[in-house]
């Protein structure tokens, strides 16, 4: 069992910046892959940033440039960096986690971008 639990989401201005923080249960070192999720109203939940235990990352076209995800092994945590923010990135925003063929979801965090 592996539990997520987000922070850092909030309201920012088109432009800005935010960090969003996944603090996981478990030794994050030994999970297969973490990553970052999304889901707006109206709309499918869809792949932000992924990043695998070897460190490995992918990301989705629209957020190329401007988002990184990284891992804190010694904290058990897992970053999103948002840079240059567009209104079109306000969604909920979900950790994901996979391992040994489970899948666990944290309980979300609103990020909204607006003026």
């Amino acid at each position: 069992q592996v539990r997520l639990v987000e922070s850092g989401g909030g309201l920012v201005q088109p432009g800005g910046s935010l960090r969003l923080s996944c603090a996981t249960s478990a030794n994050i070192f030994s999970i297969y892959r973490m990553g970052w999720y999304r889901q707006s109203p109206g709309k499918q939940r869809e792949l932000v940033a992924r990043i695998t235990s070897g460190n490995s990352t992918n990301y989705a076209d629209s957020v190329k440039g401007r988002f990184t995800i990284s891992r804190d092994n010694a904290k058990n945590t897992v970053y999103l960096q948002m840079n240059s923010l567009k209104p079109e990135d306000t969604a909920v925003y979900y950790c994901n986690a996979v391992n040994l063929g489970f899948i666990y979801w944290g309980q979300g965090t609103q990020v909204t971008v607006s003026s």
